[in-house]
């Protein structure tokens, strides 16, 4: 699946979007996320959209849903009658250009008149780099389309889940999944983390892959009681650009575990040596 996405970035959506934008209060803006149908947004590249449009409606059960395309998505999104998924090449506030694709989940608003960024944000989460030179991303959109469903469904019940999406992931980690076996690509660890890390937090079910080809094997086999970590950075971060890594389940597609760090000569893309120390935890 490599460099499959290489050809077809040409189609996404290209907006500036602050991820995890403040919203006075979430929680009773989400109040009727339920009643409200979401419009699916398509970007147009019959690759990218087969796989999102095949994962929504495998998955998205919370609300009614439709598929609208970009020019539509202009035309509807000052309307509070819809929220809106779509994918996103995005520029964080410390980018000059966008450096990340994320799916994301926002909220029709007058205030859209005056651009995307304005329309109150509920999640996003990391896709691929935006240039596309992952492929990754086509085998785990379906359990981040999973995953914006299932969190925004939490933080409908709490002003606390609404304003921490990423402990409420990684919480999941620590409460119910601990113990099951995790397959760690040896490219999505960060160079910083020494031979002694591994020695010291590594376990006989904590297993380093020679490639991604073989952790992705086991998400696609479905393995029981696995996780299988994933990546995404820009393919070429400036100062201060954001990494974020992923466990995901295996069997059942749910996120269950999701931090990032700022990229700095002393923290590199990838998982680090703290990250590790979390998996570690309590097994």
């Amino acid at each position: 699946m490599k460099k499959v996405f290489a050809a077809i970035t040409a189609g996404l959506l290209c907006l500036t979007l602050f991820a995890q934008g403040t919203v006075t209060t979430r929680k009773y803006r989400l109040n009727d996320f339920t009643d409200k149908v979401t419009q699916v947004v398509l970007s147009g590249n019959a690759i990218l959209d087969g796989v999102l449009r095949q994962e929504v409606l495998n998955h998205w059960k919370a609300s009614a849903f439709e598929f609208c395309t970009a020019a539509e998505f202009e035309s509807r999104k000052t309307s509070d009658q819809y929220y809106f998924l779509l994918l996103a090449d995005t520029k964080l506030k410390a980018e000059a250009e966008p450096g990340i694709t994320f799916l994301t989940l926002v909220k029709g608003d007058p205030a859209a008149k005056d651009g995307v960024g304005k329309m109150p944000e509920v999640i996003s989460l990391p896709v691929c780099a935006a240039d596309g030179t992952g492929g990754r991303e086509l085998l785990y959109l379906g359990a981040l389309v999973n995953a914006v469903q299932t969190f925004t469904l939490a933080a409908m019940e709490s002003e606390k889940t609404a304003y921490q999406m990423e402990d409420w992931f990684s919480d999941k980690y620590a409460q119910d999944v601990r113990n099951k076996r995790i397959y760690l690509a040896i490219t999505d660890i960060a160079p910083q983390v020494s031979e002694r890390d591994g020695e010291k937090y590594l376990d006989d079910d904590i297993l380093l892959c020679d490639d991604e080809e073989e952790a992705d094997r086991m998400f696609q086999l479905g393995s029981y009681n696995t996780l299988v970590g994933f990546v995404v950075a820009p393919s070429n971060p400036a100062a201060n650009a954001w990494c974020y890594k992923m466990l995901v389940d295996a069997e059942t597609h749910t996120l269950c575990y999701l931090r990032r760090h700022k990229i700095t000569g002393k923290a590199g893309v990838g998982f680090l040596a703290e990250d590790l120390k979390r998996m570690a935890k309590g097994r």
